[in-house]
């Protein structure tokens, strides 16, 4: 009995002494640390809140809970946040780059000042992903149909400026579709490019169906437009309003497999959304914990409120997988690069 009895007494010694260890193992990283966001836009504007919105939820999803803060790091359309979260930050899992919708095209591109290889980082997902477009004419241009307006010379098309989002789409319209020696006109807000497009400055323009039936739903109730085309931003993303439901993508005037990939390069640009991304190097238990508390945040009910509080629309959340799909398989061939560029940029449109 006295043997047993040391034996035990010597096994809940060993235990004590091991405890202490056991439960110093078991304290996550995160525990104690700060997060710091570098956010490559200026404080409080729509890209702020979205960074906001995902900050506010994710750091209780997060094992320890640690602080998390943002640094502001505008400049470049991004590219200095990126370049500073690529190139200059440690990648020990305390840096988060939130990146605004033009980090991954300037990578694609090969934008001048871009230091950072979007196929080397570690995507946690983006908390809104692509919405779709529509081309849309003024009734009064009498371009009710898609032959007409195929059959029509010199469209203006408005758009805000050459790069804007509603400019590409604008473009990538009148390109597959064949329009003929369409004529593109910048300088206009949204608002304003609205009124262009009614007092007839403009006849055609590109927008969000979200943003018409928002803004302009009388446009459709009064029938003083008339819309041809869709581009789908999201794999079987449709509009279930009826004027937008029998729209045909606009890849079924696409002549080439070149046009259709100029099409889906548009669409992964705009569905990747505006990333959150980790340094590369940064170790994988902790990239995966950033990854899992993403997940986490995306399906948290908070998140979705707290994102449509500060934005004023519903998240459209991408997992870090699925985000590193899209970039995976976006079309990278150098030909449909510079078609691209073509199209999206200054010069008239290049021929078919």
């Amino acid at each position: 009995m006295r043997r047993r009895k040391c034996r035990l007494e010597l096994l809940l010694t060993l235990a004590w002494t091991l405890l202490p260890v056991y439960a110093s193992s078991q304290t996550p990283f995160y525990e104690g640390k700060t997060i710091t966001v570098i956010a490559g836009t200026n404080p409080g504007g729509t890209a702020d809140m979205r960074t906001r919105a995902v900050v506010s939820v994710l750091r209780k999803h997060i094992p320890g809970n640690p602080t998390i803060v943002i640094e502001y790091t505008p400049g470049g359309g991004g590219q200095k946040a990126a370049n500073l979260v690529y190139r200059a930050r440690r990648p020990d899992g305390l840096t988060i780059g939130a990146m605004p919708a033009g980090f991954v095209p300037a990578g694609v591109l090969d934008a001048t000042g871009v230091l950072y290889d979007i196929d080397k980082l570690i995507y946690l997902g983006t908390p809104e992903s692509g919405l779709p477009y529509v081309l849309i004419t003024r009734k009064e241009a009498g371009l009710n149909s898609v032959e007409k307006l195929r059959g029509a010379t010199g469209v203006r098309v408005g758009a805000q400026s050459v790069g804007h989002p509603i400019y590409n789409a604008g473009r990538i319209f009148a390109y597959v579709m064949g329009l003929k020696e369409a004529k593109f006109i910048t300088g206009y807000s949204g608002p304003e490019l609205d009124l262009a497009l009614i007092r007839g400055e403009v006849d055609a323009r590109a927008n969000i169906p979200d943003t018409v039936l928002q803004r302009n739903r009388d446009w459709i109730e009064k029938g003083l437009v008339d819309f041809h085309a869709f581009i789908e931003v999201r794999k079987g993303q449709k509009h279930l309003h009826p004027a937008f439901a029998q729209l045909h993508d606009v890849t079924a005037f696409a002549r080439s497999d070149r046009e259709r990939k100029l099409v889906e390069m548009f669409r992964t640009f705009r569905n990747t959304g505006a990333p959150f991304v980790l340094p590369p190097g940064t170790p994988k238990d902790r990239a995966q914990v950033l990854q899992e508390a993403m997940r986490k945040t995306f399906e948290d009910p908070e998140f979705h409120k707290e994102f449509k509080k500060l934005v004023a629309i519903e998240p459209t959340p991408l997992t870090p997988e699925e985000l590193e799909n899209l970039i995976r398989d976006l079309p990278r061939e150098p030909e449909v690069i510079e078609l691209f560029k073509k199209v999206t940029g200054g010069d008239p449109l290049p021929a078919r």
